[in-house]
């Protein structure tokens, strides 16, 4: 078993996953044999051109999807042999997401949606408003509880989004083109706030973005291409 810097396993470990849609001459071959180790407290740009296979390893790497062959361990864990309530499980208290299009509820206010995850856990009405209270206070929305999303910007949207994703304190946050629909301004903001949660609390970020200036916050590039791991090393000139 790889293990990280500690000793302790690798948080993620990909060995030769390969991931294949269709069959016969229509089988789309979406990886194609990728090794990829992260370890706790990284934060890794995933890059790549569109089909060179960046969004489908992040979707193996959030439960969403399964490979064809190979192994992911999460943790040491062997995903693959988890039944599909068990992943969901592993998904709902180790990993967060954001997505470029926020998905939030509409008509229900920023602090609802927080809570939505800790709903599904069960936790009480009390501590699940003082969470995500919270959670809000993190992302720099405080006073900004009862907004609907109609009342937010597109930068308090993401913001929003975030918060739903940290309420549960993942292990991991996968996000998946975070700023896409965010002018410049907005968008260094919320990779100011995706860094400040790596450095300050430890949560592991795996993004991917086309953009050089968003992979910039990172300290590690994987760059895809044609469904294999083209390079990974450390980012260069990124910001401090």
């Amino acid at each position: 078993m790889v293990t990280g810097q500690t000793g302790a396993p690798s948080l993620i470990d990909l060995r030769g996953v390969t991931k294949v849609y269709g069959t016969g001459g229509a089988a789309m071959h979406a990886l194609r044999g990728i090794d990829l180790r992260i370890d706790q407290g990284e934060f890794v740009a995933v890059m790549g051109p569109s089909g060179s296979g960046k969004s489908t390893c992040m979707n193996i790497l959030g439960c969403l999807d399964t490979p064809t062959a190979g192994t992911y361990r999460f943790k040491g864990l062997e995903v693959g042999a988890l039944t599909g309530n068990q992943r969901a499980l592993l998904r709902r208290q180790y990993l967060g997401f954001v997505f470029q299009g926020y998905n939030l509820l509409n008509r229900t206010s920023a602090l609802e949606n927080v809570e939505l995850p800790l709903i599904y856990r069960g936790v009480p009405a009390g501590r699940r408003h003082e969470q995500a209270r919270h959670a809000l206070g993190v992302v720099g929305l405080t006073g900004w509880e009862d907004h609907t999303q109609g009342e937010l910007s597109g930068g308090q949207q993401q913001r929003v989004a975030i918060a739903r994703a940290i309420v549960t304190e993942p292990a991991v946050l996968l996000a998946d083109e975070p700023t896409g629909n965010l002018d410049t301004a907005r968008s260094h903001e919320i990779m100011d706030l995706l860094a400040a949660l790596n450095r300050d609390q430890g949560i592991t970020v795996v993004m991917v973005t086309h953009e050089p200036d968003m992979a910039a916050y990172a300290r590690r590039t994987v760059r895809f291409l044609d469904g294999l791991v083209e390079t990974d090393g450390p980012q260069q000139g990124g910001v401090p």
